[in-house]
């Protein structure tokens, strides 16, 4: 079993995949190091989308919790949340 990534929409282009999965992450920081990882010479591009993004574990954003040390275990739903405004 593996820890579900959901990317942005932005992420998932550049991906060519909605999602992935990771295998062996045990923190959110390792699920950062290993999402980046799949990018590939397109690292750069990671970066700079990640910066714009929360990240939630199982709908509740890591900030509130333990931020990147946040723990994640097999079957959990990591997401990149990206705020929206609207009126």
């Amino acid at each position: 079993m593996a820890v579900v990534v959901q990317l942005t929409y932005e992420m998932g282009k550049t991906l060519g995949a909605p999602r992935i999965e990771i295998e062996g992450a045990r923190t959110v920081a390792d699920v950062l190091r290993a999402t980046r990882e799949r990018f590939g010479a397109e690292a750069a591009r990671f970066d700079q989308l990640a910066r714009v993004t929360a990240v939630a574990v199982n709908g509740v954003l890591a900030s509130y919790k333990r931020g990147q040390k946040t723990a994640v275990a097999d079957g959990d739903t990591v997401a990149f949340v990206k705020a929206a405004a609207g009126g």
